[in-house]
């Protein structure tokens, strides 16, 4: 199997150059260079083309988070590997939406680092266990819904097929009134019509809700 190229992103020197040791120590890895934020690993996985990067969250002068959008959004090559001290929710949902492979606690054993990067490297979802606890229990808890309760009785309707008439008869408001609440819950859900709001009432758990 060929090296894998690394790209390590740290605001500290003294972590980067732990990393470095680290990975130059035993055979199968490389690597390439080291940012100090992320801007500066955008623009390096952009020159270098590194096959993983590690990636920490909270830096000064531009964050990980920011830095995995935007190497998703230009289709970047490489697999983010977050590697952070940061285990909250709101550190660890927003990076795995932003499209960063995996997640890791900077406390991970070495073996289990050294392990987690060629995962990456192969396209393989690599997450901590406290991670990977947080983010099972975040999609057993349904979140609340965004809709009002009015709002939630005319998409149940509507996903009956109900027309805007019967709806109308059926709640005692008139038709103009079922056509605030529609445009109100489609600006909610982001959708743009009936059957796509159903489908993400669905999705989100609004519908089928005792």
């Amino acid at each position: 199997m060929s090296e894998i190229s690394l790209l390590l992103v740290d605001d500290h020197p003294v972590v980067r150059n732990g990393l470095r040791g680290m990975f130059e120590s035993v055979p199968g890895f490389t690597v390439l260079a080291e940012a100090s934020d992320g801007v500066e690993a955008v623009a390096l996985a952009a020159d270098l083309d590194p096959d993983v990067i590690l990636m920490d969250l909270r830096m000064p002068g531009g964050g990980g988070l920011d830095a995995i959008k935007e190497l998703s959004r230009r289709g970047a090559r490489a697999k983010v590997l977050v590697l952070t001290t940061w285990d909250t929710d709101a550190d660890t949902v927003p990076a795995i939406e932003a499209g960063a492979t995996g997640y890791l606690l900077k406390d991970a054993p070495r073996d289990e680092l050294f392990t987690a990067v060629r995962e990456a490297a192969a396209g393989r979802t690599v997450l901590s266990p406290a991670v990977a606890s947080r983010l099972v229990s975040a999609v057993r808890t349904p979140a609340p819904s965004p809709l009002a309760p009015r709002e939630r009785q005319v998409l149940a309707l509507v996903a009956m097929g109900t027309s805007n008439r019967e709806i109308a008869r059926e709640l005692f408001i008139s038709e103009a009134t079922v056509k605030t609440h529609l445009s109100h819950l489609f600006t909610k859900l982001g959708v743009n019509d009936r059957a796509a709001a159903v489908a993400k009432g669905y999705e989100q758990g609004i519908l089928g809700r005792d």
